[in-house]
């Protein structure tokens, strides 16, 4: 039980910050793009208690991180935060714009996560030997890099499949999208089995080698 405590403590403020980074940032890119929905409803904001989904956030990760320890696997982190409302119709070219507004929460993640890596490298550069920090800048990393990653799959709801649907022609992007009603159940079957960690290896590979240049 102590080493989930010590864990839960460690991941806490890198998946706080992960997720509200992440939503704040599609919010933000919208407004950019002419819809306001994000920034009336107070979500354009880094302040994690309007992104956090008391059951995607804080039960389900907590529930599988505990059950795994338990079963002595290594221990594992999904969940979701509260999805920022963004009126695509709003945008001001809205298929094209979409593509912006979807690789906006990828992209700040993997910037949390080269501020992670430089924050690593300036403690061991001054002679921090705290292991709990040096853990939760390792975490930091290790999040955003999953998230963004997980975030990339061409999979509708995904940001990877806003992305797909921006570049795709009109008639096979309306085809595309019916995917989306059953985009979870997909995901959370390559999960079950193994196969998802496979899918986002390659993206995980490129965000290790762009971190990789701040070391």
């Amino acid at each position: 039980m102590e080493s989930v405590i010590q864990t839960i403590a460690v991941y806490a403020i890198p998946v706080i910050f992960a997720i509200t980074l992440h939503e704040a940032a599609h919010g933000y890119v919208a407004r950019l793009f002419g819809d306001n929905t994000a920034y009336v409803m107070g979500r354009v904001t880094l302040n994690p208690v309007k992104h956090i989904d008391p059951v995607g956030t804080i039960l389900v990760p907590a529930l599988i991180l505990l059950s795994s320890k338990l079963l002595g696997g290594a221990g594992l982190l999904f969940g979701w935060a509260k999805p920022v409302p963004v009126d695509f119709g709003s945008l001001r070219r809205p298929k094209r714009d979409m593509l912006w507004v979807a690789l906006a929460g990828p992209g700040a993640n993997l910037f949390m996560a080269i501020l992670w890596v430089i924050s690593l490298r300036m403690m061991v550069g001054t002679g921090v030997r705290e292991s709990f920090f040096i853990e939760m800048a390792m975490a930091g990393v290790q999040v955003n890099l999953v998230l963004m990653a997980l975030n990339l799959l061409p999979l509708p709801p995904l940001d990877g499949g806003r992305v797909v649907f921006s570049l795709l022609p009109n008639r096979l992007a309306y085809q595309y999208s019916r995917l989306e009603p059953y985009g979870l159940i997909i995901l959370l079957v390559l999960l079950a089995t193994g196969v998802l960690g496979t899918l986002i290896s390659p993206m995980l590979a490129l965000g290790g080698a762009i971190i990789g240049l701040f070391l």
